[in-house]
């Protein structure tokens, strides 16, 4: 006997929502996709405050006014920040431009076939190669070069724009934090506020916990390594000291990649034993930080899985380079403290709903 068959009526109404609804969709992505540099400011700024709001706290439980506590922590981050850079900057600048000098050296060296890096020429004819690509490009590499520096000074000028920018959302973030938090718990039903409550605070640990401890973490590795380059003869230390500490605010990758630019350094200017030595060091310490610094600093506030964190480091690096790279822990935190908060609620229903008729 056939089944009978089933007509389903879908009402013009509905299509017309579903439409309505994947419309206001495209356009919110649109809108965020064309936003996405002030979405990312806006990010960083979050995280600042987030990694700064616990000394505000400190402050203000001394008795300060939350105004002028949030003021008085980002003077005097902006202070440690001008001290740091008013320590690093001259000596960067003079070894980056006693670097420049050695360069006609190390690239003679290495045409003529001699040196620590004279076999990429003897064996393989890099500088060969490089040279007719040079030569085949022809006007258009003039022109390339000239369309680059264009692109260059736009970078830098987006660049320090971007840098004010998150400088002042952080400050106002500060201020207006708890503010912007309890208008929004306002807008939630009262029965649900709880819940937002806890995601908000779990947010809040995991991420004020994760900027916080990677910027440490990274502050310490530049400061053991520039010594230990100082000792070894390298020169450029302390510029490779701040080589090492921005790549270790990379997760995973970071660390490995400032290894490599340091080895290739150590090997162009004092040679494999050297180079070796610096190669190991860093191994060690990686290791150290990994086992040790991390677990230490980090404690229990960031908790993620290593394939977690791999999953979303790659994610974030192939949609946002080294800024998603960055931003791709923190993210992911705050996905796993939401979606923790979603199975404790579907939990708490099924336990209210009680048992189930029996079969």
């Amino acid at each position: 006997m056939a089944a009978p068959e089933r007509t389903v009526v879908i009402r013009p109404r509905t299509v017309l929502s579903v439409l309505g609804l994947a419309l206001a969709l495209a356009v919110v992505l649109w809108i965020a996709w064309a936003a996405r540099d002030v979405i990312a400011w806006i990010m960083i700024a979050a995280f600042l405050a987030m990694a700064l709001n616990p000394a505000v706290d400190f402050f203000e439980r001394r008795r300060l006014r939350r105004a002028h506590a949030a003021v008085l922590v980002f003077v005097l981050a902006l202070v440690a920040l001008g001290g740091l850079s008013y320590l690093l900057i001259p000596p960067i600048v003079s070894q980056v431009t006693d670097f420049s000098k050695a360069i006609p050296d190390i690239v003679d060296d290495l045409t003529r076939g001699r040196g620590a890096l004279g076999f990429l020429q003897r064996d393989y004819q890099i500088v060969d190669r490089i040279r007719a690509a040079v030569e085949g490009d022809g006007l258009a590499s003039v022109l390339g070069f000239t369309e680059a520096g264009l692109s260059f000074a736009r970078s830098v000028v987006t660049a320090v724009v971007g840098a004010v920018t998150i400088a002042f959302l952080t400050l106002f973030l500060l201020l207006d934090g708890r503010r912007l938090v309890r208008g929004f718990l306002d807008l939630v039903p009262e029965r649900s506020r709880p819940r937002w409550k806890r995601v908000g605070q779990g947010v809040y640990r995991t991420v004020g916990g994760y900027v916080t401890g990677n910027i440490l973490i990274s502050v310490i590795a530049g400061v053991v390594s520039t010594p230990v380059f100082y000792g070894l003869g390298i020169p450029y230390a302390v510029s490779l000291g701040v080589v090492v500490a921005l790549f270790d605010l990379v997760p995973l990758a970071g660390a490995t990649i400032a290894a490599l630019v340091v080895v290739l350094v150590a090997v162009a200017t004092k040679g494999w034993v050297i180079a070796l030595a610096v190669g190991i060091f860093l191994l060690v310490y990686q290791q150290f930080e990994n086992h040790v610094l991390q677990p230490l600093i980090y404690g229990r506030t960031v908790s993620i899985s290593p394939v977690v964190v791999l999953a979303a480091v790659l994610i974030g690096a192939s949609l946002a380079g080294v800024l998603g790279a960055l931003g791709a822990i923190p993210v992911a935190g705050t996905l796993q403290v939401i979606g923790r908060e979603l199975l404790e609620a579907r939990r708490e229903r099924v336990v209210a709903a009680g048992p189930g008729p029996p079969t």
